[in-house]
């Protein structure tokens, strides 16, 4: 951790210094100091713009959390309905958020606005969380099935004693995919929606480009990535809480 920590403050300083030394507009790139006094300034609305996205954010990835295990396990259940839906949700995926955005915002209204954000976000964060679930499901040994059915098991019991345990570290894994894209799709959604009802992080670096405030805007940035980080890590916590007693990739072993 020490070393990613003098890191950044040697690029900080040396940001610092070549802003001062060529005289650089605080329109085209503030110096650390600035942002840190705009941060400081505006404060209060870059935190309530922070609430709202993280909101939505959290919202959207626990919906396409709840949606993506629920088709995955139906997906491990029929081929016949995987062969069915995949596809579309392949679609969704490689889909553009920002193609979509206008007709979901029109679809929903301008008065809702906070609902398409959250529609646009979860059809982001859908997939990994998806496809992820549906690997693990479909990577359990065949033994242990073959075990499982042999001592008259049913297909309920080899599901929630066996496949999804076993899919545990497939899901955990793309919870952390999922829970970045959910903050990337809000953030492209509050861009795409362009409407001013909108009230998060990404409206404020829209506000403050277009006044030129550059230096609100790398405040919002900053943000923005502090909050994707914390999101990050979080979900990696977990990942190790929940697999640190029996799964190979959180054991510690001894060298």
């Amino acid at each position: 951790m020490l070393l990613p920590a003098v890191l950044g403050i040697a690029v900080l300083g040396l940001w610092e210094a070549l802003v001062a030394i060529y005289q650089v507009p605080r329109f085209v790139l503030p110096a650390p100091s600035a942002i840190w006094q705009a941060l400081i300034a505006d404060f209060p609305s870059l935190v309530t713009s922070l609430w709202t996205t993280l909101r939505i954010t959290l919202m959207a990835f626990a919906l396409a959390l709840v949606s993506g295990i629920a088709l995955a396990i139906a997906f491990s259940q029929s081929r016949i309905v995987e062969m069915a839906l995949y596809p579309y949700a392949v679609i969704l995926q490689v889909t553009p958020i920002v193609a979509i955005a206008p007709l979901i915002i029109i679809w929903v209204g301008f008065e809702r606005i906070n609902l398409a954000l959250l529609i646009l976000a979860c059809i982001v964060a859908f997939f990994p969380i998806l496809s992820s679930t549906t690997m693990g499901l479909r990577s359990v040994d065949h033994n242990l099935v073959d075990l499982f059915r042999l001592y008259g098991a049913t297909p309920w019991q080899i599901l929630t004693r066996l496949r999804l345990p076993a899919a545990m570290p497939n899901l955990l894994n793309g919870m952390k995919t999922s829970g970045g894209l959910a903050l990337i799709g809000t953030v492209v959604a509050e861009y795409g929606a362009g409407s001013g009802t909108a009230t998060g992080l990404a409206w404020r670096i829209v506000e403050a480009g277009n006044r030129l405030q550059i230096a609100r805007m790398f405040a919002a940035l900053f943000l923005l990535a502090l909050l994707g980080v914390a999101i990050f890590f979080a979900l990696a916590f977990l990942e190790y809480w929940l697999l640190r007693k029996w799964h190979e990739s959180a054991l510690t072993r001894d060298i």
